[in-house]
C-alpha cells in the first residue's frame, strides 16, 4: 500500500476511546435514560392521581367545580386529557409560568361566558358579582327601551280622507279632488305659441285697411 493510501485508510477510521471515555459514555447515557423513565412514571403517577381525584370529587352531584394548583404546561395537559375523558370541562387562567392553573367543571353547570372574561382578566367573580351584573345590563335594557319610546313616532292617519269625504261630494268627485291639479286653458290660460303674430306685412297692413273699412262703414250706418 502507497503512502496515500494509508493516509486515507486512517482518515476514516473514527477516533478510538479509552476505556475510561467509553465508560464514562456509557455511565452517561444510563443515567439519561433512568431520568427518561422515571418522567414516565411521575407522570403516570400524576394521571392517575388526577383521575381518582376528579372521580371522587364529581361523585358528589353538589360539587360542580373543582380548582388545581398553578402547574407546568405539560401537567396542565394532562389535566385537560383526563377531565375531557371524563365528560367534564376544563379551563385554564392565570400566567404562563407564573400561576397558571386549571379549573374543573360539571358540563350541567358551566361557567357562563362573563366568569371565564373575568377571571381571564385576572378579575375576582362570586355569585353576587354576577347578581350585581345582570341588574345593570337590566337597567341597561329598561334605559335602551325608554329611550326607544320617548322618540316621536310618525303619524298614521286611521281612515283614508278620500273615503273620510265621500258621502258629501261622491267617490269619483273625492278620487278626482285627489288627483295633481292641472291649469284648465280655457280659464284664461293663453299658450305662448299663440301669442306669436306669424302674419306677413302686407297681410298685417290689408287687415287694418279692412278693419277700417268695415268700421267706417258701420259708423254710417248708424248715422
Amino acid at each position: 500500500m502507497d503512502l496515500l493510501g494509508s493516509i486515507m485508510q486512517s482518515m476514516d477510521k473514527p477516533p478510538s476511546l479509552s476505556e475510561k471515555e467509553r465508560t464514562l459514555l456509557k455511565k452517561k447515557k444510563e443515567e439519561i435514560e433512568k431520568k427518561q423513565q422515571e418522567e414516565k412514571e411521575r407522570i403516570k403517577r400524576f394521571k392517575e392521581r388526577v383521575e381518582a381525584k376528579l372521580i371522587s370529587f364529581f361523585q358528589d352531584p353538589n360539587n360542580t367545580m373543582l380548582k388545581f394548583e398553578p402547574m407546568d404546561q405539560i401537567y396542565r395537559s394532562i389535566v385537560h386529557e383526563v377531565a375531557e375523558s371524563q365528560n367534564l370541562l376544563s379551563y385554564a387562567f392565570g400566567t404562563d409560568g407564573i400561576d397558571r392553573y386549571i379549573r374543573v367543571y360539571q358540563k350541567d353547570h358551566a361557567p357562563c361566558e362573563d366568569e371565564i372574561a373575568a377571571r381571564r382578566r385576572g378579575e375576582p367573580w362570586n355569585d353576587e358579582i354576577r347578581q350585581r351584573l345582570l341588574k345593570n345590563r337590566e337597567i341597561q335594557k329598561l334605559a335602551a327601551l325608554e329611550s326607544s319610546n320617548s322618540r316621536p313616532k310618525k303619524i298614521v292617519p286611521n281612515s283614508n280622507y278620500k273615503d273620510k269625504y265621500a258621502h258629501l261630494i261622491g267617490q269619483d268627485a273625492a278620487l278626482d279632488a285627489a288627483k295633481k291639479t292641472q291649469t284648465n286653458k280655457s280659464y284664461g290660460f293663453v299658450p305662448s305659441e299663440n301669442k306669436k303674430d306669424n302674419r306677413s306685412i302686407e297681410q298685417t297692413l290689408a287687415d287694418i285697411k279692412a278693419k277700417r273699412r268695415k268700421l267706417n262703414e258701420e259708423h254710417k250706418e248708424t248715422d
